[in-house]
């Protein structure tokens, strides 16, 4: 489906894990097709609770999750897993088309957002966006760590620490550091950030990026010296103090 793409493989060499979740076994099937296609080792689930117990046995390096589930939903499947400390990341899928419901999937934690009805194409499209971003490719310049002041980011081990404490960031979060810290000293604006690191806006809605830089700020600069800085009316910058 994608063969003209570069094949991606865990770290290890082995195939990429991933679980679809998705009541409609129509639907699954045909996910799970299109994901072999990739090379790609393939489990499903029916339902939230199934779901939950595969993504433990399975450990998987993404997943396709359904929102409407009736037994457990979509949203609800993911706060457990975060609760649990499992970052696995997560594109929902869902049958609504609003943009409300969009941010909604995004900022409870998922890292991208696919609409029904769509096309396997997209799915694995998005798919390889997410893995790329969470560690499953090479760095494309080579350039493993990243520093800004006493910050530090690894490109390869996604490792962040600052100040000797380690920082555990979702797939999204991480991304979204890595791009700020490869501008270091550079405004980005709301349109910037949202095209690099969730590849289209939202109709506008840029409220998702204000959220995103809330949780960094949280995690990176909670108690200590501030590197993160808005620019009213342009964007927000990552810089060392002065």
């Amino acid at each position: 489906m994608t063969s003209d793409l570069p094949e991606l493989r865990r770290p290890d060499g082995s195939p990429l894990r991933i679980l679809a979740v998705d009541d409609e076994q129509m639907l699954t099937d045909l996910l799970a097709m299109a994901l072999r296609m990739e090379g790609w080792e393939v489990r499903t689930a029916s339902s939230g609770m199934e779901a939950l117990q595969v993504a433990r046995e399975f450990e998987p390096d993404a997943l396709v999750l359904d929102i409407m589930m009736p037994d457990l939903d979509g949203m609800s499947v993911l706060r457990r897993l975060r609760e649990s400390g499992n970052l696995v990341p997560v594109l929902f899928l869902t049958a609504k088309d609003a943009v409300g419901d969009r941010v909604a999937g995004l900022t409870a934690g998922g890292d991208d957002y696919v609409t029904k009805p769509f096309s396997l194409e997209e799915v694995i499209a998005r798919l390889r966006a997410i893995i790329r971003r969470t560690g499953h490719a090479t760095a494309d310049d080579g350039q493993s760590i990243l520093r800004v002041a006493d910050l530090t980011l690894n490109e390869d081990s996604h490792e962040v620490v600052r100040d000797g404490t380690e920082i555990e960031l979702t797939a999204t979060e991480f991304e979204l550091l890595r791009y700020l810290m490869r501008n270091e000293r550079r405004v980005l604006s709301k349109a910037q950030i949202l095209d690099r690191v969730w590849s289209y806006d939202f109709g506008g809605k840029s409220s998702v990026v204000e959220l995103y830089i809330s949780y960094l700020r949280k995690k990176i600069d909670a108690g200590r010296t501030p590197l993160l800085h808005t620019v009213r009316g342009v964007g927000y910058m990552i810089k060392a103090p002065q």
